[in-house]
């Protein structure tokens, strides 16, 4: 067996490994959070009922750490050689000492199937419940009672009893039962119709309840399903990335008590002199001293996030990775769920100058390997070197190892400036957001044992040209927290010569205004989910580098899914639209790789249901890219914004790498037309588009400064010429939705997070009014409008939803990935539907009347379910 982040040695329950070298121990499994207590039950909103009877939320207050660890020496400034836990989501990793040499490891073993303490694979039927402080051998009893009724139940699973013994005179029973439900089923349907209008918050509340066991007929009532909080893994460039692009996601996560590693890829050595520019010149350059710096840095900011003191203590040690090399994992002892891994490759050293000793000089083969670059006192000292394959094996390793359900990365596809050519981001960032591309569709792919999982890419530096998506206690709170890391009181708080910061950035450590924001490249549509004129759902997001797909069959429906699409490379986000005959269409961008490092590509694909109301969906189609070649534009299309006007003609629409929009148009023979040029200049983030009440197509797109937008001057027309709004400039994304004869947009205020709202007609030429601000709990990113509901994400990374004019905006303990998203369910009932942090689709409901709420949230599909094999 290779030298690989797998766990060497089998499990022996004395505490000793076999077949392990040099006497290391091996890595038992994870102890997974089926053993964990309960969510606290969500607490009441404004007298309404929460989540009794299943699984809630409170915050994640309710969240228990998921193991005890035995007790460490904590690390206080200088690294020492020494074991710790290998704290959350590894695997096979409880506790990891310093790695033996690469050759000594050829000899181990393959880890147990199962090993006392380990937790059932996700989807298995779920352990009882253990003490918050179980001990090994009580988990060891925890395993043989799982066992013992594995074998109560007979080969496979199956229960004493079972159907084959009782299958003679069943099937009439079963005829007449189908019926009943059949006849049940139309009358449920039907009353419900009719109650909308006059009870909808009681009825919703029915709905959005479980079903309630008969415990009259001695139906027992099933245990609550442990929740999975959801695991959260970020792989960023450089050490500060995830602080400046992935903050304030990266401290809801961490304050929500979900389980977060950050991998870092290089060292971020940049030129060895940590100093700000009064000193550079008079500081010694010393790369390593440097990445210890950064190190610390980082250390400290974490620290301060999870616990509110930048010197808590963390362990460090060396595990070796899946590409050959060693990687140095740091657990913070007094949240062990918070993880850092440090793969110390090179770095580029510049944002766009050819370097070949970089991870773009990796990528497209100018050099066969990248060297390592150890930070000074890190407990790695066997310097390495990764090819190519090797950098996303070791990724892929990490990926195995961890378990994520929600995967973070920077911009793959940044784009240039339209005038120098140069790129809006950090070559290190993208391309290093590419491995990841690589790593998951690897690991997607070749590990079945594994859960769900959704990727949320994040912007660069193009944040710092776009106006500020965070309120002021927001970007003062990440200012702080950058602050941490910059070193900015100089005090020897890490105890290290290298110093506990990085003074590079001290001079100005909110960066270029990259503290005033964040925001999010793909996965901001609000069109995928969807309804269908029998008022059943359908919902389409990305797991595991395929479209998922959930449907609800009529109002009452037993949900079905995630069931994932045939056809890989699927980049996050997924927009709907309603053909003229009914079948619903998906619209979304998939990467490709090819042989050669130019054949990177990123195209507009869709699928259309074979017929209405079928789960058939046609194979992906392509429509190509505006783009000629990644090499000029790097692949960056938006994602794309599609509408049918009033005639049935179908339209897909892009913002191109120059930053103008771009769109095809689907001709009456089914074929499609080129992709046609519509103008537009210093265009963000991707469109909207929607159908006003003449059934003319309107489509707009945000820019640095307001908004812009195009209309048909009627139906099947092309579209006329962009035109400003004079909106005042706004945060991305937009959403726009045909309303009040016109179409409705929606987008938040600058420096607020408050939502906004306008009303444009087409009817001779694009025209505003009734610009109204909405208020809202301040957070940024999409808002999802539908019939009276507005939600979106609020400060604290929750949802926040307002359920109607002038009632107030209410929070709701659910995070989740991208953007949330509604639609009407017939005319008199609004959904809404989130996927968290542990890859989990989430509906509710809300009756479109006076005075309405949401439902309860409910689940759908089975907990945190792996892919299947």
């Amino acid at each position: 067996m290779s030298d690989s982040w797998q766990g060497p040695g089998a499990w022996d329950p004395q505490g000793a490994p076999t077949g392990s070298a040099r006497g290391q121990r091996a890595w038992p499994s994870e102890q997974g959070y089926e053993g964990q207590q309960e969510y606290k039950g969500q607490r009441q909103y404004e007298g309404r009922q929460g989540y009794e009877g299943h699984q809630g939320y409170e915050g994640y207050e309710g969240y228990q750490e998921h193991q005890r660890y035995p007790a460490q020496q904590p690390y206080q400034g200088h690294p020492q050689q020494q074991q710790h836990p290998y704290a959350h989501p590894p695997r096979h990793v409880q506790q990891i000492h310093q790695a033996p040499p690469q050759a000594d490891l050829a000899d181990a073993a393959e880890p147990p199937a199962e090993a006392p303490g380990f937790a059932e694979a996700p989807g298995a039927e779920a352990p009882e419940a253990p003490e918050a402080e179980a001990t090994a051998p009580e988990a060891t009893a925890t395993d043989s009672r799982r066992r013992a009724r594995r074998l109560a139940r007979g080969k496979g699973g199956a229960r004493s009893g079972s159907r084959d013994g009782g299958r003679v005179g069943s099937r009439p029973r079963r005829r007449r039962r189908a019926g009943l439900v059949k006849v049940v089923a139309f009358c449920v349907v039907t009353a419900a119709g009719s109650l909308l209008l006059f009870r909808g918050n009681e009825l919703l509340d029915r709905l959005g309840s479980p079903t309630v066991p008969d415990k009259a007929a001695g139906t027992p009532t099933p245990a609550p399903e442990p929740p999975d909080p959801g695991r959260v893994l970020q792989v960023i460039a450089h050490p500060d990335d995830d602080l400046y692009f992935m903050n304030p996601d990266l401290r809801y996560s961490i304050s929500a008590g979900h389980p977060v590693t950050s991998v870092y890829l290089t060292s971020g050595e940049a030129d060895g002199i940590n100093a700000g520019a009064a000193k550079a010149a008079t500081t010694k350059p010393d790369k390593a001293a440097y990445a210890e710096a950064r190190q610390n840095g980082i250390r400290a900011a974490y620290a301060k996030m999870a616990t509110g003191d930048r010197g808590s203590p963390w362990t460090r040690t060396v595990v070796p990775t899946k590409g050959g090399g060693h990687a140095e994992v740091d657990v913070l002892v007094a949240k062990p769920q918070v993880n850092l891994v440090w793969l110390q490759l090179r770095e580029a050293g510049s944002v766009y100058d050819n370097v070949p000793d970089s991870l773009h000089g990796l990528w497209d083969g100018k050099v066969p390997r990248l060297d390592s670059m150890l930070a000074s006192g890190t407990p790695v000292t066997e310097k390495f070197s990764y090819s190519k394959d090797q950098v996303v094996q070791t990724l892929v390793g990490i990926l195995e190892q961890y378990r994520p359900t929600t995967v973070r990365s920077q911009d793959p596809t940044p784009g240039r400036h339209p005038d120098t050519k140069r790129y809006t981001d950090h070559q290190d960032h993208f391309y290093g957001a590419r491995f990841v591309q690589l790593a998951t569709a690897a690991y997607a792919k070749d590990v079945t044992d594994r859960p769900h999982f959704a990727v949320q890419n994040y912007s660069g530096y193009i944040n710092g040209s776009l106006p500020s998506t965070l309120d002021p206690d927001e970007a003062k709170e990440k200012l702080d927290i950058l602050g941490t890391y910059a070193w900015l009181d100089r005090q020897n708080h890490c105890n290290s010569p290298a110093g506990c910061g990085d003074l590079k950035v001290s001079d100005q450590p909110g960066g270029n205004r990259w503290s005033d924001s964040i925001n999010y490249t793909r996965g901001t549509s609000t069109s995928w989910l969807t309804s269908d004129p029998e008022h059943g759902l359908w919902a389409f997001k990305v797991l595991d580098g395929q479209v998922a797909l959930w449907h609800r069959p009529g109002l009452v429906g037993r949900w079905k899914g995630p069931d994932l699409l045939p056809g890989t490379g699927m980049d996050p986000g997924v927009s709907t639209v309603t053909l003229a005959d009914g079948r619903i269409a998906a619209f979304g961008t998939r990467t490709s790789f090819g042989a050669k490092p130019t054949d990177y590509k990123r195209e507009v694909v869709y699928v259309v249901q074979k017929q209405p109301g079928a789960e058939e969906f046609t194979e992906w189609q392509s429509l190509g890219t505006p783009e000629t070649a990644d090499e000029t534009w790097t692949s960056d299309i938006s994602a794309p914004a599609v509408s049918v006007d009033g005639t049935g003609q179908l339209a897909a629409y892009v913002r191109d790498g120059a930053y103008s929009l771009r769109g095809r148009v689907q001709r009456a023979d089914g074929s499609w037309g080129p992709w046609e040029k519509y103008g537009g200049i210093d265009l963000h983030g991707s469109p909207a588009t929607a159908t006003d009440g003449a059934g003319r197509r309107m489509v707009f797109s945000a820019t640095s400064k307001s908004v812009v937008g195009w209309v048909q001057p009627k139906p099947g027309a092309p579209l006329g010429q962009v035109t400003a709004t004079g909106l005042p400039d706004t945060t991305l994304p937009l959403t726009a939705d045909g309303r009040e004869g016109g179409v409705r947009l929606w987008f938040r205020k600058p420096g607020s997070g408050n939502v906004r709202t306008a009303l444009i007609t087409g009817e001779g030429g694009l025209k505003v009014s009734q610009m109204t601000d909405l208020g809202g709990l301040q957070g940024f990113g999409s808002v999802t409008a539908s019939g009276h509901v507005l939600a979106g994400r609020t400060a604290g990374g929750q949802l926040g939803s307002e359920a109607g004019p002038g009632q107030p905006w209410e929070r709701s303990p659910l995070m989740f990935v991208g953007a949330p998203s509604s639609t009407m369910t017939g005319k008199s009932l609004v959904s809404l539907a989130v996927v968290g942090l542990d890859a989990r689709l989430y509906v509710t409901s809300s009756a479109d009347a006076p005075n309405a709420h949401l439902a309860p949230w409910q689940p759908v599909g089975p907990r945190n379910a792996p892919a299947s094999p």
